[in-house]
């Protein structure tokens, strides 16, 4: 706990050293520097939505603001940066849904496997704010709230030299999970061994047989070089997680109303961007990493998976019964879109 606190603290020092160095070269404006994290690659379509807000922020508000964008971890871990971004060292970051959930448990819901029958009823829940509202405005009191979400596609298992085509192929296999109790209790449920660590140290566990696999996005084996060691990807779509852009809550009550209409347009640049550019990159990285790294793509029946998991709802929604509402909500466009309809 100590070291985790200590780097928080060397990097909160650090962002805001960068702060001071950046406003010092534009100081005879006195413009603010707007300081944005997240942990992909520049190719990646999260940080190609985020310097569309950014260019939309400086042409817009240039005269008073000037946004920055760093990606790849480079002002910390995802947890690192959720912290800073509490504390308002930094203003913004992508924060993936699981650590959102050590801050609040209404987004322990979007955690729970097999919860969206389809994209579709993904899409529209998402975009539902009536749905959403109670879950991004759950971290207030932690410093910060929800802006906008995007679209981190389905998470499937993918392995060294193992094909999943069942539970039971999970079987004494390690597998990288996001730091999350709902992620951990899915994986004790198919059988295999949960290893929660932070993204960026994925690559190398996989590399040094550390771990056996990890379940995330097509993207991961091209973005991030996953598919270099991982030659079988089996989509068994457990979760449909968003990642979500958060922002400091003091930074946000800052704005003026006119600055905070030219925000909140920014994050709705942010969104259609991000969405637009995902499908184009899981196109893109099927079938490259199909070509260029051999990966084999299994189709395993689902229906075992979803079996298995069904007590997970059953147990979040008995231990946390303000998530009974949006549940439901869920349920209903899941009737709208069944998967039948994809």
């Amino acid at each position: 706990m100590r070291k985790t606190l200590t780097r928080t603290w060397i990097l909160v020092c650090g962002a805001a050293f960068m702060c001071w160095a950046l406003t010092g070269c534009v100081g005879s404006q006195d413009r603010k520097i707007v300081r944005i994290g997240h942990n992909q690659s520049t190719n990646h379509p999260t940080h190609i939505a985020l310097t569309a807000f950014q260019d939309f922020i400086n042409e817009k508000l240039g005269d008073r603001y000037v946004v920055e964008v760093y990606p790849s971890e480079l002002l910390g871990s995802q947890t690192d940066m959720v912290q800073l971004t509490q504390t308002g060292a930094i203003d913004f970051c992508v924060a993936s849904n699981a650590i959102l959930e050590t801050f609040s448990k209404n987004y322990e819901i979007f955690n729970l496997p097999y919860l969206f029958a389809s994209t579709e009823a993904y899409h529209h829940v998402m975009d539902d704010a009536a749905v959403t509202g109670p879950i991004f405005d759950s971290t207030v009191k932690a410093g910060f709230t929800a802006v906008t979400w995007l679209d981190a596609g389905t998470r499937n298992f993918y392995t060294l030299n193992r094909p999943i085509e069942s539970p039971a192929d999970l079987k004494g296999l390690k597998i990288r999970v996001q730091q999350s109790p709902t992620n951990i209790e899915m994986m004790r449920l198919l059988g295999g061994s949960a290893t929660p660590m932070g993204f960026g140290e994925v690559y190398t566990a996989l590399q040094s047989g550390i771990i056996d696999g990890a379940e995330n996005n097509e993207m991961a084996l091209t973005d991030n070089g996953h598919g270099d060691v991982c030659k079988y990807y089996s989509y068994d779509m457990h979760q449909m997680v968003p990642d979500i852009l958060i922002g400091n809550n003091a930074f946000m009550e800052g704005l003026s109303e006119e600055e905070r209409a030219i925000f909140e347009e920014g994050f709705q640049i942010v969104n259609q961007v991000e969405r637009e550019e995902w499908i184009k990159a899981v196109e893109g990285a099927k079938e490259r990493s199909a070509r260029e790294q051999q990966v084999n793509f299994i189709y395993p029946d689902q229906k075992p998976f979803v079996e298995a998991c069904l007590p997970l709802h059953d147990k979040v929604l008995s231990n946390n019964t303000a998530l009974q509402p949006i549940y439901d909500a869920i349920q209903v466009y899941n009737q709208l879109y069944p998967a039948a309809a994809e």
